[in-house]
């Protein structure tokens, strides 16, 4: 009997440092997904830098409680879930399961999810499945940047060759 006990507390310890170690969490149901399908969402994920995890409800649900996410993340831990764990991207969980979550006959469900040790709901985690990754957002950033500065550039240059041409 206890040596039943320590290995639970030990996976408990496990799902905990996934809890700790991870920048998003998403909670989705899963149970209408083929075993290829589900494979291929996994593989999708990975490659994203997600790692999922199908875990024992009480065991998600101590280690969620011991990461400080009581009742509001716990009481979507009901029947089968998988986990999604980035320890990265905060979108990149939302966002592939909701690709897949949009395709129609599809009974993959998103439930609830943590992200940045903020409780977020299913319509919260659909808007940020919508906004463009990291990567995307400083490309954009730098663009806008860099046409500002041209502009800036072409608009001294303008005022030094008006300079000139009035001296001249």
């Amino acid at each position: 009997m206890k040596e039943v006990l320590v290995k639970k507390q030990e996976e408990v310890a496990k799902v905990s440092e996934k809890f700790k170690s991870s920048a998003a969490v998403v909670a989705f149901k899963y149970q209408g997904l083929t075993v290829k399908r589900f494979q291929e969402l996994r593989r999708e994920l990975r490659a994203a830098g997600v790692e999922v995890a199908v875990i024992k409800n009480n065991i998600s649900a101590r280690a969620a409680k011991d990461n400080g996410y009581g009742e509001d993340f716990t009481d979507a831990l009901t029947g089968p879930i998988a986990l999604a764990f980035a320890k990265e991207d905060v979108v990149a969980p939302a966002k592939i399961l909701f690709k897949q979550y949009g395709v129609e006959g599809n009974t993959l469900e998103v439930v609830k999810g943590i992200v940045d040790g903020d409780i977020y709901d299913f319509d919260q985690l659909k808007q940020l499945s919508v906004l463009p990754s990291y990567e995307t957002l400083l490309t954009q950033l730098a663009a806008g940047m860099l046409g500002t500065v041209s502009q800036l550039a072409i608009g001294l240059n303008m005022l030094v060759e008006k300079g000139q041409e009035a001296q001249a």
